[in-house]
């Protein structure tokens, strides 16, 4: 095609895009919140520090759009009082809700019908695939869990055994088990697999169950934990026991992170937390804020909100001794308003 035809043929697209500019100045007094507009980030265990930095993204978003904010869930390790403080929050008639969902199947009606009442609302780091709820922010796990079975590989060699603790029902932590185990047994058929244990995220249940498979099994080379609680209560009983075991978990806590200085723990993958809450506030004020946003397919005849997220990867750091300092979460939070 010659030139002067081909920008022929590129003129009424570019006339097409000039016309679409002006749609976000249009759309820009539509992209702020009302006075009074508030979006609210529910969770479990409240008190967990690994909340700390995900609000404070949360805010940070919130804020850039003179939104109001509220934190919100249960203290305690229980789905039904985290579906309770769920249906408190409804209550207050916020825009939005980002909710981290204990279990999913519990959270698909409560979500339905929040959404049906006007409360949009995104999860993040775990999900409720099957409710209606718009966007899920997370890390991935699945590269997460190939990440710590090709590192306890490298560190331990491909004939060792592993042991891995876990959080039966919470959806990131199955995922960063189950991906594991099978990526071992795809790729590294020689490792063998000889403790797997419910925790369910307690401490003193970890550390009894670390020291009965530690009794079993004398050899035992690594343990993979998908989150930080428990991996408090491994590193406990391993150093009791002064096994040479290598430590892997997910998440992090204030104690794994020192344990980690110390070497007791070799290695943490922590989700992008201030990522996740910013980029959830983010999906839910969208998703609030819909009728600025006019896509090219059926959401009109089909009635569901044009701002569909199936996945955001907020992507995961790999915390080692020699980071460690970065993730101090007083550091962090010094000067900054954690309400």
């Amino acid at each position: 095609m010659k030139k002067t035809a081909f920008v022929a043929a590129l003129a009424p697209a570019a006339v097409a895009l000039s016309m679409a500019s002006a749609t976000p100045v249009q759309a820009e007094s539509g992209l702020r919140c009302e006075p009074g507009e508030t979006y609210i980030m529910n969770v479990m265990v409240s008190g967990h520090p690994y909340w700390v930095p995900v609000y404070q993204g949360f805010k940070q978003a919130a804020e850039a759009f003179g939104c109001e904010t509220i934190f919100s869930g249960t203290p305690d390790y229980d789905i039904t009082k985290q579906v309770a403080s769920f249906e408190q929050d409804m209550v207050k008639q916020p825009a939005g809700i980002l909710v981290h969902p204990m279990q999913s199947d519990p959270f698909i009606e409560p979500i339905n019908r929040a959404i049906e009442n006007g409360t949009e609302i995104v999860t993040f780091a775990a999900d409720s695939p099957k409710s209606n709820r718009t966007a899920y922010i997370t890390s991935d796990n699945l590269a997460e869990a190939k990440f710590a079975a090709d590192e306890i590989v490298k560190q331990i060699g491909e004939s060792g055994q592993y042991a891995v603790l876990e959080n039966p029902g919470q959806s990131n932590h199955d995922l960063r088990v189950t991906a594991l185990i099978d990526y071992m047994e795809a790729n590294y058929p020689e490792m063998k697999l000889v403790g797997r244990q419910a925790t369910n995220q307690d401490s003193t249940a970890a550390y009894r169950a670390t020291a009965s498979i530690l009794q079993a099994n004398p050899d035992l080379g690594a343990i993979w934990i998908p989150e930080a609680g428990s991996a408090e209560g491994a590193v406990a009983a391993i150093l009791e026991a002064k096994s040479d075991v290598l430590v892997m978990h997910a998440d992090i806590t204030p104690a794994t992170l020192e344990h980690i200085k110390a070497g007791n723990i070799h290695m943490a993958l922590n989700p992008n937390q201030g990522m996740q809450g910013f980029m959830g506030f983010l999906a839910t004020f969208m998703a609030s804020h819909s009728d600025v946003f006019d896509p090219f397919n059926d959401y009109k005849v089909s009635g569901y909100n044009p701002v569909q997220i199936p996945f955001v990867d907020n992507g995961f750091a790999v915390i080692t001794k020699a980071n460690a300092d970065s993730f101090d979460l007083n550091t962090y939070m010094e000067g900054r308003d954690p309400s």
